[in-house]
């Protein structure tokens, strides 16, 4: 019988500590946690200031996938007859395009992209589209 009374104790114990950790307790806590969940939600509000919507986000997306896709089509072109010097280039052109995939499989992972972050990709792109026009020109 002192058991279950003791078991009780312990549980009911527990509870009410749960419970007063959860902010049922009410009272000054209450407001503060009210004031930081505001100061919170200002803070996010800021964060989301300059990022794309879902959809432009996946637009953008796609072209770049698209522009890929274009490239690797135009390097396994290349691939028939190259030399060591146009293999090491297309090597470290693949690790490019590595790279940013990996970047936009992380934004697409969050679903969330700053204008500035796909202003940078695309910026990339370009520049891994010319130095492919370049290996192109070499051929």
């Amino acid at each position: 019988m002192k058991r279950i009374f003791l078991i009780t104790v312990l549980i009911l114990g527990a509870a009410a500590y749960g419970f007063a950790q959860m902010g049922g307790g009410g009272g000054m806590m209450g407001g503060q946690k009210h004031e930081g969940m505001m100061e919170q939600k200002g803070q996010m509000m800021e964060q989301h200031k300059g990022m794309m919507s879902h959809d432009d986000m996946m637009n953008n997306m796609k072209d770049m996938m698209g522009r890929m896709s274009d490239m690797m089509e135009k390097m396994s072109g290349l691939m028939k007859d190259m030399s060591k010097d146009n293999m090491k280039a297309m090597s470290g052109m693949m690790k490019d395009m590595c790279s940013e995939m990996k970047n936009m499989s992380g934004m697409m992972d969050k679903d969330m992209a700053s204008e500035k972050d796909m202003k940078k990709m695309h910026d990339r792109m370009e520049e891994m589209h010319k130095k492919m026009s370049d290996m192109e020109m070499k051929k």
